[in-house]
């Protein structure tokens, strides 16, 4: 006879599961345990309430599906006074537009504006200058020996780019960074007391940075985003304290969005790179690849790797019943490695030419996706035109996170 599975033993495999994403073997390697929670089924019942969604498709089926919405701020608050959605950084960041709804959402996105042509181009020259020195300095510090990538150009490039775009002081761009690093706890899948304490601590020290830099740009308007958006949000909300915070939750959200998972492609990228030589030499061979190798990094080992979204009403989610209010973790990570949509799915193929959902999707599409692609794209083109070949010196060590993925370290050498 075989044996019966029930839900305590499903729930408790699960746990296990995730246990063991959070060694550091699964933070180094996490694609096998995702493979025995697909599976488990496309949808499968999370340990802590909710759902797990593996498959690519269900995945973005949920992201285009207005059924489904952000947990924002009305949502947390019923989850209960002692729930890591009442912690003051989460509070906060679900006032941030990527948290928000429509109409809230359709109004905020508007008076972003985007990353059209015109601002990409004039950015572009920027991150070309900046990757030039970037790399002078890693050239130098290879020809002293070993370098770490991460530290001195993946960690470097995007608070550079963001910082120079909002018109932020230069001298402040470290503390930014680190700030950046801890505020991400709150958007962690399952944070502990210590990791929320932490982004609490860097809430606050966001909040007081922008909000001082907000009464600057007032007394002293330039041509830069938080000084239009300023005046925007002086059309759009006639109490200025509201339009403050309104700016404030902006420069918040592109500062955190920017430099968080664009450092983590950064770095991801590279560690593809070097880890393989042919790698090197098909670049090298053929540049005109090289968007193509950004995306297959974003398919295959994206910046983050679960996306969160509510029920707004009683559903099927392929066959599973869902109740308003509950949530689904969709583990892109999973998705994208799924062998119904990808032939090959553990392969990394730059000339697959495959989709993929790191830039997440539907209204809640990633504002700064071409900035990204521009910063890794030109990086990686400057890379293999002006270095020799680049040699790993030793795996790198993973930040312990589950969501949000991040390289302590990526130790280079030159062969």
């Amino acid at each position: 006879m075989g044996s019966v599975t029930t839900p305590s033993t499903d729930r408790r495999a699960t746990i296990s599961l995730f246990s063991r994403l959070r060694t550091a073997e699964g933070q180094a390697d996490p694609f096998p345990i995702y493979a025995e929670l697909r599976a488990r089924g496309t949808v499968s019942p999370a340990p802590w309430g909710g759902h797990l969604v593996t498959g690519y498709g269900t995945c973005d089926q949920v992201l285009r599906n207005g059924v489904w919405i952000e947990p924002d701020t009305t949502w947390r608050e019923q989850q209960g006074a002692r729930t890591r959605w009442s912690a003051p950084s989460a509070r906060e960041i679900s006032r941030t537009m990527p948290a928000l709804n429509p109409p809230e959402h359709t109004r905020v996105r508007r008076s972003a504006g985007s990353f059209d042509r015109t601002t990409i181009e004039q950015i572009g020259r920027r991150v070309s200058q900046v990757v030039d020195r970037l790399l002078d300095t890693l050239h130098e510090r290879l020809h002293a020996g070993e370098a770490d990538f991460s530290a001195l150009v993946g960690e470097e490039l995007p608070v550079a780019t963001i910082g120079d775009w909002l018109g932020l002081p230069s001298a402040d761009w470290p503390r930014l960074r680190e700030l950046t690093h801890d505020q991400v706890f709150t958007q962690e899948l399952l944070p502990n007391a210590s990791q929320l304490a932490r982004s609490d601590a860097a809430m606050v020290e966001l909040r007081a940075y922008f909000l001082e830099l907000i009464r600057d740009r007032r007394e002293h308007p330039g041509d830069d985003p938080v000084s239009r958006w300023i005046r925007t949000w002086d059309e759009l909300e006639p109490d200025r304290d509201k339009a403050d915070e309104a700016v404030y939750f902006l420069a918040l959200f592109v500062l955190l969005a920017a430099l968080e998972t664009t450092s983590t492609l950064l770095s991801t990228m590279t560690l593809l790179l070097v880890e393989d030589p042919d790698r090197w030499s098909l670049l090298a061979e053929h540049p005109d690849l090289v968007p193509a190798f950004v995306e297959e990094t974003l398919r295959y080992d994206p910046p983050t790797h679960v996306i969160s979204r509510v029920a707004s009403e009683d559903c099927l989610l392929e066959g599973t019943e869902v109740k308003a209010g509950e949530m689904a973790h969709l583990m892109v990570g999973a998705a994208q490695r799924d062998p119904a949509r990808f032939t090959d799915p553990d392969s990394f193929a730059p000339r697959r030419k495959a989709s993929h959902l790191a830039f997440s999707g539907g209204i809640h599409y990633c504002l700064g996706a071409p900035l990204a692609r521009l910063e890794a794209q030109t990086l990686l083109s400057r890379m293999i035109a002006r270095l020799p070949r680049l040699t790993l010196v030793r795996r790198p060590v993973q930040a312990p996170r589950v969501a949000f993925r991040r390289l302590l370290n990526l130790d280079v050498s030159l062969t």
